[in-house]
């Protein structure tokens, strides 16, 4: 599997440690972003897309279980918890709110890379068919979770991904706003249906050449929107 631009995103109040681990994930060419605090981790998670997410439990706002609890809401991005708090409970927690591994501290930057390789892998795979769309200039890889425009990447928050995603998933196919809310937000969702439009013009001002007439994000008129793809 080819690391280039495979995001992640630490999470440690360990300002040293973080240093640390991101150099050494760096020179093994993933993108590292570094955050002391849940809430500066979910104002990265609301502006970009990440791969996977090294989340200590012990952080000064709040706990990473409830950040990975809260982050399960929206989206599946891989977690592994990075503790010191090694205890059966906190390890059978981990794994019951969703996280995908747990790394007891202190641990070794090897076994730390193998199982972020591992896991990428796993998540992501390695197959050379990957699933991707392409139209305009625009080419979403569904797999590898990644966007370009022009051959730049275009950095999506979880939340515009997952909604591409979907339209991706059912090109040239009129999707019903309530469908969209249901499959993005969650089926028992009490989201109102302008968030879904405000989603959609930020990524029309991301992906079109012109958004306010759009080529390809299309609004389908009292049903929803389709994602026009050519043969």
């Amino acid at each position: 599997m080819n690391n280039e631009k495979r995001k992640i995103l630490m999470i440690d109040d360990d300002e040293d440690l973080s240093f640390i681990i991101s150099e050494m994930l760096s020179s093994y060419g993933y993108a590292v972003t570094c955050a002391t605090t849940g809430e500066e981790a979910f104002a990265l998670l609301s502006k970009e897309m990440f791969h996977l997410l090294l989340l200590d439990i012990n952080l000064p706002d709040e706990t990473g279980f409830e950040l990975c609890t809260e982050l399960r809401k929206v989206s599946t991005v891989p977690v592994i918890f990075a503790s010191a708090r090694t205890g059966e409970d906190d390890r059978v927690t981990g794994f019951d709110i969703g996280g995908d591994d747990y790394l007891p501290k202190p641990y070794s930057m090897k076994e730390l890379l193998s199982r972020v390789n591992a896991l990428m892998r796993r998540t992501y795979g390695f197959s050379e068919e990957e699933r991707k769309v392409r139209f305009g200039t625009v080419e979403v890889n569904l797999t590898a979770r990644t966007v370009t425009r022009n051959g730049t990447e275009v950095s999506l928050s979880l939340r515009e991904f997952d909604l591409l995603s979907y339209l991706c998933e059912h090109p040239n196919t009129a999707v019903t706003k309530e469908t969209l809310l249901s499959a993005v937000w969650g089926a028992f969702t009490t989201v109102e249906p302008s968030t879904l439009t405000v989603h959609i013009r930020w990524l029309r001002e991301k992906l079109e050449e012109n958004p306010a007439s759009p080529c390809f994000i299309k609004t389908v008129f009292k049903v929803g929107y389709m994602l026009e793809v050519g043969e």
